[in-house]
């Protein structure tokens, strides 16, 4: 098959052999570029492919891609990670719409599990991963995005693949979690200066400040600002910076967004989580008048459901996380059955209904919560 994969890594002794180990089935070339390991990460990797190459690290994610992409034989490459592992690649079916969509680009369906409060929680997402070298690359420090070639089109159609992964990148140690959003954060911070952003970086201290960006930023700067910063705010909330979290995505929301792109989706349903978290379930009644916009799927019904929950208005709650448990689909496990129900079940314990709480705590289908309250509730 006319397809390589391309992989950039460093001290990932303990994802190389599991990611590379899940490729071999395929027999696809395999690019893996080190940018520095310290560890066996190489010695891994070299026992599944002899495509082995060094690129020293120059704190520029896509660089190192590009780096890897020119090593590809092959005119088309899906670019992984270290920390994924590929669940479904049918092979095929993928031939077939890499010939039916050409010049676009292939979207693969990514699942990122991860641990928070002792759950285990995932949630889906379609990313930007299979394309023509001859047309695309990257570009970004840091979070970079599959970009057209100069002299090829500005914007690009893109196809669903049937290809699975997972994701454990987010599932680390406190410690971990922490150095990798330091890491992020000063890379996007020089990102911004790269690019003569010199918007509000006050409104780390919260949302109130995050006004300043306005229209005057949506002329002088283009849709690469409000991503970095919708990165930003993304780091922040991964080290549990709620606050500081919080205004980066009010800049970011300044702007004047395209409400179907996903990341602006992302960041309109994080900055929701940011002020329940850092105590602000008041301000964060404001996302009714968004609701039009962003209100139809499970995720936002969800979020909405807690942002009324919060707010001791528990009809409406009620109602959201009914509406949430009607979808078929959900970018976050569980907010369209089992949480949802949850919830419910919290409310109507909290009002003094036991019969309607137990009911619902009864259709979680052994969420442990869920369970705890059922066994509680029997004991009075």
């Amino acid at each position: 098959m006319n397809l390589s994969i391309c992989i950039i890594t460093k001290n990932e002794e303990q994802n190389i052999d599991r990611c590379l180990k899940a490729l071999a089935p395929y027999g696809l070339e395999t690019i893996v570029v080190d940018t520095g390991s310290t560890d066996r990460t190489k010695q891994i990797a070299a026992r599944y492919t002899d495509r082995l190459y060094d690129f020293p690290w120059c704190d520029d994610f896509s660089a190192a891609k590009n780096f890897a992409i020119e090593k590809a034989s092959h005119s088309y490459v899906l670019v992984l990670d270290s920390d994924e592992f590929v669940e479904q690649l049918d092979l095929s079916a993928l031939e077939k719409q890499i010939v039916a969509h050409p010049g676009a680009v292939g979207r693969i369906r990514r699942r990122n599990v991860f641990h928070r409060n002792g759950e285990e929680q995932e949630n889906r997402e379609w990313i930007n991963r299979i394309f023509a070298k001859e047309y695309f690359h990257y570009e970004g420090r840091i979070h970079e995005q599959v970009t057209p070639l100069r002299g090829a089109e500005s914007g690009y159609r893109t196809y669903e693949t049937p290809v699975v992964i997972l994701h454990t990148g987010y599932d680390l140690p406190e410690q971990q979690k922490k150095e990798k959003a330091e890491r992020n954060i000063r890379l996007l911070e020089q990102e911004l200066k790269q690019l003569g952003w010199d918007g509000n970086a006050g409104a780390k201290d919260g949302v109130a400040k995050a006004e300043t960006a306005g229209t005057d930023a949506n002329a002088r700067w283009s849709g690469q600002i409000p991503y970095l910063l919708y990165q930003l705010g993304k780091s922040y909330y991964m080290m549990g910076e709620y606050g500081a979290a919080c205004g980066w995505f009010a800049q970011g929301l300044s702007f004047d967004l395209n409400p179907a792109l996903e990341y602006v989706i992302d960041m309109v349903e994080t900055y929701g989580y940011a002020l329940i978290n850092s105590g602000q379930e008041q301000t964060a009644l404001f996302f009714e008048n968004i609701y039009d916009e962003f209100g139809k799927s499970a995720d936002f019904q969800f979020l909405m459901g807690l942002i009324y929950m919060k707010n001791a208005r528990f009809t409406e709650a009620v109602r959201e996380f009914e509406k949430a448990a009607g979808h078929a689909e959900c970018r976050a496990q569980g907010v369209n059955s089992y949480r949802a129900d949850y919830n419910i079940g919290v409310i109507y314990e909290c009002l003094g209904k036991k019969e309607e709480a137990l009911a619902y705590y009864r259709k979680c289908g052994g969420y442990a919560p869920a369970e705890e309250r059922i066994r509680e509730l029997g004991r009075r």
